[in-house]
């Protein structure tokens, strides 16, 4: 029987291969972006469906969870002027806040694409790939043994450490989300629980994002 892990990694490395891909080879956001929403969403429509879990069993509490996620991730820059840009946030290792490219600002078009990406395509990717696979890998090998949301303080940690590290100069608010998304998956068993409470913080984060013009949230 051929394995599943595939389904559950696949969509987040093609997100990973198109960031290194643009780091070397940049493409015109009129290209870049709905080729990403186009290549990851068809993966995880026609490849990954089967493994991914579509009604939350705490729908109400997973909107809740997604935007307290939201308030902690822009609450650090509203109460302390010019936060991010210490040390600790810009420097070689962490990178530097970048916004995205000036011909994408203003066209409608390629912010609806960078909105689709970041409300849909990212939750369900890195929902699969973090807690739905590394978190139980981690426990075992033979992750389909272990439940979804079961509990192992090293499994818990690591991936709360590496999901802060995916996000750059924002690792601080990455990480306290890493463990809010950690704890609800362990306290609700419900990948489609992660993935509502993850589309809701992306979601008003792009609300935010247009409405103030805060084009550093978007790396």
């Amino acid at each position: 029987m051929p394995s599943v892990t595939p389904r559950y990694i696949l969509p987040f490395a093609l997100l990973l291969a198109f960031l290194a891909l643009h780091s070397v080879w940049p493409l015109p956001p009129s290209i870049d972006y709905p080729a990403r929403d186009v290549v990851v969403g068809g993966v995880l429509l026609f490849y990954s469906w089967p493994v991914i879990q579509w009604r939350p069993r705490a729908a109400l509490a997973s909107l809740g969870i997604g935007a307290l996620v939201f308030a902690i991730w822009i609450g650090p820059d509203l109460l302390f002027p010019h936060y991010r840009q210490h040390w600790l946030f810009q420097n070689p290792v962490t990178g530097v806040s970048r916004s995205i490219p000036d011909s994408a600002l203003h066209n409608r078009w390629l912010l609806f694409f960078r909105v689709v990406r970041a409300v849909v395509v990212v939750p369900i990717a890195e929902e699969l790939f973090w807690r739905a696979w590394l978190m139980r890998w981690l426990i075992s090998p033979d992750f389909e043994s272990i439940p979804l949301g079961t509990y192992a303080a090293g499994a818990f940690w690591i991936v709360a450490l590496l999901f802060a590290s995916e996000h750059g100069p924002f690792w601080d608010v990455g990480l306290a989300a890493g463990i809010i998304y950690n704890w609800w998956m362990i306290r609700t068993k419900s990948l489609a629980d992660c993935i509502l409470a993850h589309a809701v913080t992306n979601g008003l984060l792009c609300a935010w994002v247009i409405a103030t013009q805060s084009w550093q949230y978007w790396l």
